[in-house]
């Protein structure tokens, strides 16, 4: 084995964990209440691989599933982006990354505007399409930028890419990414460029995370280090800040995503190929929209054959998630809950259930394991179990 290949189907949660309560999240569970939502989802390749057959998901089991399968608990404190996609590389998040529920303070507020020479409105938490209706003719106006927050731990900027041209607002971004440390540190500072008029907005893929780095070296790093290739496709490069990465390329969309995945495949290299697919959190789960989110994993679903038939003879296929979003739930936010694992690949034992592993690293630590790299403080290699004999 000498690639393994993670796609992150962002936010495609399977089941509230035991804990879900106290983040208001009990019952949640994103993709049975999809399936409920659109009587059934036409997904018979995931099911051919074995999602059917993962403790907790109510889709018909395949009876010869292709991949190894399981279940996987967040070990961490937290249910954002962030957090998930790090513990998936080996680190274990103890305390929340800080939340501003009611805006931020005045006085960072003041200072930022100084900063960037521009005014601000907004300064609440809100979903991003709602905030953009409501404020977007007030900014195009001004030239004032939108500014909000959510559930997560973000700093979210809007701007009109006529009223505000990109470069000038990923400069923001950079300056608020400067200033939010110590007690006002969040996770991500996201630039939301928008267009359109007259109130009829839409959000362009011209998106920026600027995150905070990791606190310490990741299995991204670890397998950087044996010189082998990172490759990163989507917000991968952005959530790690760039650390441990040697190749990245962003993404429009999902299926802009399984291209550029595809292209990848099609390269000669050992090492890692990290994609997160946005929409199904971004487009559908934040804006509960349970049809969309099912017409998505579908979408998904139909190029799975053509990424599979790009895997070569030593490549290890890794499809999982990094949180919930239940689009019944209530609110807009993510939900915390199990995310599947499903393992596939020439040199991969079909039909071995993995059962319920107890962190998101597990897949970080098999992978460094794969890749011959250093192993992270956490996680728990399943290799020896889903390697075939």
């Amino acid at each position: 084995m000498k690639r393994v290949i993670i796609i992150v189907m962002d936010s495609m949660g399977i089941g509230a964990l035991p804990d879900a309560e106290k983040y208001g999240d009990s019952g949640a569970d994103t993709l049975g209440h999809i399936v409920e939502a659109c009587d059934g989802v036409d997904i018979p390749n995931l099911s051919g691989l074995g999602i059917g057959n993962i403790e907790g998901v109510h889709i018909q089991k395949n009876n010869y599933p292709k991949a190894s399968f399981g279940r996987l608990m967040e070990m961490s404190a937290g249910k954002d982006t962030t957090t998930g996609h790090w513990e998936i590389m080996g680190l274990y998040i103890d305390k929340p990354f800080k939340t501003f529920p009611k805006g931020f303070p005045k006085e960072f507020i003041t200072s930022f505007e100084k900063k960037i020479g521009r005014k601000t409105m907004g300064n609440y938490p809100a979903s991003g399409t709602e905030i953009i209706k409501k404020l977007g003719p007030l900014h195009e106006k001004t030239g004032d930028i939108i500014v909000y927050t959510s559930a997560d731990s973000v700093f979210q900027i809007a701007c009109h890419e006529q009223i505000v041209p990109l470069e000038e607002l990923y400069r923001i971004c950079m300056t608020a990414r400067e200033m939010l440390t110590g007690d006002l540190q969040v996770a991500r500072v996201i630039a939301r460029p928008f267009v359109g008029e007259n109130g009829y907005y839409t959000r362009t893929a011209n998106r920026r995370d600027f995150s905070i780095a990791p606190y310490t070296e990741t299995v991204l790093d670890s397998i950087k280090k044996t010189n082998k290739e990172v490759y990163a496709i989507g917000k991968i490069e952005d959530i790690f800040n760039g650390q441990g990465i040697t190749k990245a390329v962003h993404t429009e969309n999902n299926m802009d995503g399984v291209d550029k995945t595809i292209t990848a495949l099609k390269e000669n290299f050992e090492g890692l190929i990290f994609t997160n697919l946005v929409d199904f959190d971004a487009k559908y789960g934040h804006r509960r929209n349970a049809p969309g989110y099912g017409k998505a994993i579908e979408e998904f679903d139909k190029r799975l054959p053509e990424i599979i038939d790009n895997l070569k003879e030593d490549d290890v296929l890794i499809i999982t998630a990094d949180h919930g979003n239940d689009p019944t739930h209530e609110g807009t936010d993510h939900t915390r809950e199990y995310v599947p694992v499903l393992i596939y690949g020439e040199k991969v034992s079909e039909g071995v259930n993995l059962g319920t592993l107890s962190s998101f690293a597990d897949i970080g630590a098999t992978t460094a394991d794969i890749l011959q790299a250093d192993m992270p403080e956490y996680g728990t290699s399943f290799l020896n179990r889903i390697r075939k004999r």
